[in-house]
């Protein structure tokens, strides 16, 4: 399979675990990436917990935009281009306690303005816990 990536990519090009940043606070990594998507894990506990014990629906939506914003950022010249996210939502399907989860980012859509992306995120024993979809904008680097 062809990369869809606009240069080669390797797991070792990523200064994880990107310091000062969510990332960083939350345990997010990028732990794969594919020829069509990125993968990555976030940790499942005092972080990332709502008061009941569970992964917080922010936590997923976090790790989801993560995923999904790197994604269109490596198809993408970035000495020409940027990317923001527009939008995103979530639908929340299966409580995770603890652990890992793994979020997995592919394009539905990688346009000229704007590109749309499918993440879905699953617990330990591989099952669905949230599944999101992010749509970026594309934008012009500004003229120096």
């Amino acid at each position: 399979m062809k990369s869809i990536w606009f240069k080669d990519v390797q797991l070792s090009d990523l200064p994880q675990p990107f310091p000062g940043t969510m990332m960083e606070h939350l345990g997010i990594l990028i732990t794969e990436v594919g020829p069509d998507f990125l993968r990555g894990t976030m940790p499942v506990d005092n972080r990332t917990h709502q008061p009941f014990g569970l992964l917080h629906g922010g936590a997923s939506v976090t790790l989801a935009e993560t995923l999904g914003s790197f994604g269109a950022l490596l198809v993408i010249d970035d000495s020409k281009q940027f990317c923001v996210g527009q939008e995103i939502n979530a639908n929340h399907i299966r409580g995770v306690r603890e652990g890992l989860v793994t979020g997995t980012a592919r394009p539905y859509y990688i346009g000229k303005t704007s590109q749309i992306w499918g993440i879905e995120i699953k617990n330990e024993k591989d099952q669905m816990a949230c599944v999101s979809r992010l749509t970026m904008a594309i934008r012009d680097q500004p003229a120096k």
